[in-house]
C-alpha cells in the first residue's frame, strides 16, 4: 500500500496547506519506513517478524517522489543520494552470506571430484573452508545488522528535523520497533508491542 503522492493533491491548497500536507505524508512515508528496516533487523536475528511493508520499496518509492518534488524543501537530491549508497550497502552484506556459501560448496564439489578422479586427497582442501562457514554467517550478520541499524537512525534522525522544523506533534508520530538501541527516540510498551517516538535533544 502506498501513501497518496502529493501531486495528486497538491493543486487544490493554498501555499500553507501545501507545505502542512506533505510534511505530515513525509513523516508518516518516514514512520513506515523506519519499522520496515527494523522489522528487517529482527529477522536478521532470528525473529519472527511479521511486517507487510516492504523497506527497500518504500525507501525508493519516497526517493521517486522526492525527485518529482524538488521544488518543495522536503527532498535534499544529496540525501536522495545517500538513501541510495545506503540500500545498497546494506544488500551487499545481507547478500554476502549466499555468494559466500556458494564459493564454499564449488570449493566443496571441485576438490571431492578431483578427489574422484586422481585419488589424490584433493578433498581435504575443501573440507578446510568448512570452518569458515559459520564465520561468514556471523560477519555477513553483523555486517548487515550495522548497516540497517545506520539506515533506521538515519531517518529517524530525518524524521526529528523534519517534526522541529514543522512543529509537528512527536505523539502523532509513534512508530512500531523491534530493537531498542537507537538515539532521539522514547520506548513506549503497549498491548500493540514496542512503540517509539522522537524526543528532543536536551544536551
Amino acid at each position: 500500500m502506498k501513501v497518496r503522492d502529493s501531486v495528486d493533491v497538491v493543486m487544490e491548497l493554498d501555499e500553507k496547506s501545501i507545505y502542512s500536507h506533505i510534511a505530515h505524508e513525509s513523516a508518516e512515508d518516514i514512520i513506515r519506513i523506519i519499522s520496515a528496516i527494523d522489522a528487517e533487523r529482527a529477522r536478521l536475528r532470528g525473529e519472527e517478524i511479521y511486517h507487510r511493508d516492504d523497506w527497500d520499496e518504500l525507501i525508493r518509492e519516497r526517493i521517486r517522489k522526492g525527485k518529482r518534488h524538488t521544488a518543495f524543501d522536503f527532498y535534499n537530491p544529496t540525501l536522495l543520494d545517500l538513501w541510495e549508497e545506503k540500500v545498497k550497502d546494506a544488500k551487499r552484506f545481507k547478500n554476502l552470506k549466499m555468494v559466500g556459501l556458494a564459493a564454499i560448496s564449488i570449493l566443496l564439489t571441485g576438490t571431492f571430484m578431483a578427489s574422484l578422479l586422481t585419488g589424490e586427497p584433493w578433498v581435504i582442501i575443501g573440507l578446510g573452508a568448512a570452518p569458515l562457514i559459520p564465520l561468514l554467517f556471523d560477519v555477513s550478520r553483523e555486517g548487515a545488522d550495522l548497516r540497517y541499524y545506520e539506515l533506521a537512525q538515519f531517518f529517524i534522525y530525518e524524521l526529528s528535523a523534519l517534526l522541529d522544523k514543522f512543529g509537528l506533534p512527536a505523539e502523532k508520530y509513534r512508530f512500531k520497533v523491534y530493537s531498542q538501541d537507537y538515539r532521539g527516540i522514547k520506548v513506549e510498551k503497549r498491548r500493540e508491542g514496542i512503540f517509539a517516538k522522537i524526543v528532543r535533544d536536551k544536551g
